[in-house]
């Protein structure tokens, strides 16, 4: 991995969120599920922000908090997303190259605004999401850069990426030419709706290869394989030829590879103010241990680290340097 020029690059949905805390009542009068992702259009995501009370504005989309987690485990990171030429998308080329990542993606001169994610976070710490996909959904393959394809060791897809037909053949194409040019590429599952709409292209994915490293939590799990049986959807998912990472929040990881289950504990943490992010950061510490050959239970114990770290502040970014805390913590990358 060492000769290419990045050592993970993410396609992903390039947002911007919006995060502001909310109690159950406000979420029931809103007639909104708890805890879920749903998609909504710019007339319901303007409604909803008018109705949100004071809300803290974070460059996001979960891909992009992957990389940069991993960009903070002094990863050579790149990030592939659309934004459109306005105030929202500025500010989100500019958080993400702060941060270290390699981004050159055309921004959008027309059509919708840059993507936002409306965020609301109860006391319990739950996040619930409302998704206004926008100029991300303007993905296409042109924006696939080959030669920054073909230079990852690990390209890691976002499975929102499916819904719209155009950023779907830039996934495609970004996994063909990774897995020609002999690289990883690995998949996280996104939300256990997604799985529920596109559940048989996924399992095809991982079955015809174009896949070898998946990531997802327990609600998404039971969704791939239709299930309410933990025991049987991992059983099921250690018979794929892939490497399955299921994150089960306070109870920790499963790696699941060759038929043979690890479970690896949960960082601890004092406070929990925001599960937003979570699964992101935990793909971070994963695929930087990765990156950087360590063993797997390594991998997931620094995807544990960067996850804790996530969940004790608002937003789905770090606010702490993550190798130094590793280095801290004695997890050293």
């Amino acid at each position: 991995m060492s000769s290419c020029r990045f050592d993970v690059l993410g396609l992903g949905n390039a947002i911007v969120d919006v995060i502001s805390q909310a109690d159950d009542a406000f979420l029931l009068a809103q007639g909104l599920r708890k805890g879920a992702m749903r998609l909504i259009d710019e007339s319901c995501a303007d409604a909803l922000y008018a109705a949100m009370g004071p809300a803290a504005f974070v460059s996001g989309g979960s891909a992009a908090n992957t990389i940069i987690g991993a960009a903070s485990l002094g990863c050579a990171a790149a990030f592939i997303g659309k934004v459109k030429s306005d105030e929202a998308g500025a500010a989100f080329v500019h958080d993400i190259r702060a941060a270290k990542v390699s981004y050159t993606t055309g921004l959008a001169e027309d059509g919708p605004a840059t993507a936002r994610c409306l965020v609301l976070v109860t006391p319990d710490a739950q996040r619930t999401m409302n998704t206004f996909l926008g100029a991300s959904q303007n993905l296409t393959e042109a924006d696939v850069d080959e030669e920054m394809v073909a230079q990852s060791a690990i390209v890691y897809l976002e499975g929102y990426l499916w819904d719209p037909p155009a950023a779907k053949a830039a996934f495609v194409k970004a996994a063909k030419i990774a897995r020609g040019a002999g690289r990883k590429v690995a998949l996280t599952l996104s939300d256990s709706f997604c799985v529920d709409r596109y559940r048989s292209e996924f399992l095809g994915l991982m079955r015809a290869g174009a896949i070898e490293i998946l990531f997802a939590n327990e609600s998404e799990l039971h969704s791939l394989y239709q299930t309410a049986d933990f025991e049987t959807a991992v059983a099921q998912l250690g018979a794929e030829k892939v490497l399955g990472v299921v994150t089960r929040s306070e109870k920790g990881s499963l790696i699941v590879t060759n038929g043979e289950a690890l479970a690896v504990p949960a960082f601890p943490v004092e406070q929990v103010i925001d599960t937003t992010g979570a699964g992101d950061l935990f793909a971070a510490g994963f695929l930087a241990g990765l990156c950087k050959h360590k063993p797997l239970a390594t991998c997931a114990q620094l995807g544990a680290l960067a996850a804790a770290e996530v969940i004790q502040h608002i937003g789905a970014r770090p606010l702490a340097d993550l190798r130094q805390l590793a280095a801290q913590t004695g997890v050293a990358i």
